[in-house]
């Protein structure tokens, strides 16, 4: 086994049973594979894009309370999804994995968010973000088109590319709520 051993003597920790077999235990601790992951969010037994999707509607949330100008706030979240893209490529190969690594969630954490910029920050209530966290989850596992096609693009451009698809689908379904009220 890869664990390296703790200073105070103790045995490692094993890996997550999400972890990759043949993912060394230190790789878990490089800079990108934490960012990636959300602070070892990802490693989450079960479902870790539920809990990165989790993590992006807190952030969510705490973008609506601090009511920045909209301009700034999606500025601000192209530059968090654009820092994915590196991100999660230094991550997939830290980790050794190809393709879209389920303990990275950070595409899940910062796609969300984007999703809710058709709704004006005041109204951004829990029920909405509570659609928002549910509509996400479902368009990132179904997968519709072209989500699945975005996923084939390389390293951390698939990674983060199909959960943008899927923020679109999001952002759709949430502002014919809003024109219809039920928003």
């Amino acid at each position: 086994m890869h664990d390296v051993p703790r200073i105070d003597g103790a045995p490692a920790l094993p890996p997550s049973p999400s972890a990759h077999a043949g993912t060394p235990a230190v790789a878990w601790w490089r800079p990108a594979v934490l960012a990636a992951t959300c602070g070892g969010i990802g490693r989450a037994p079960a479902a870790p894009g539920t809990f990165g999707a989790a993590l992006g509607t807190v952030f969510a949330a705490g973008l609506a309370a601090a009511a920045l100008d909209p301009v700034v706030e999606a500025g601000l979240l192209v530059a968090v999804n654009l820092l994915g893209i590196p991100l999660c490529t230094r991550a997939a190969r830290a980790l050794g994995r190809g393709g879209d690594p389920g303990a990275i969630v950070y595409d899940e954490f910062a796609s969300l968010p984007m999703a809710l910029l058709v709704v004006p920050a005041a109204a951004r209530t829990p029920g909405v973000l509570a659609a928002a966290f549910v509509l996400h989850r479902l368009f990132d596992v179904s997968k519709p088109f072209p989500c699945r096609r975005l996923e084939r693009l390389p390293a951390g451009l698939g990674i983060m590319a199909d959960d943008w698809g899927a923020s679109a689908y999001v952002a759709a379904c949430l502002a014919i709520g809003r024109w219809l009220g039920w928003l």
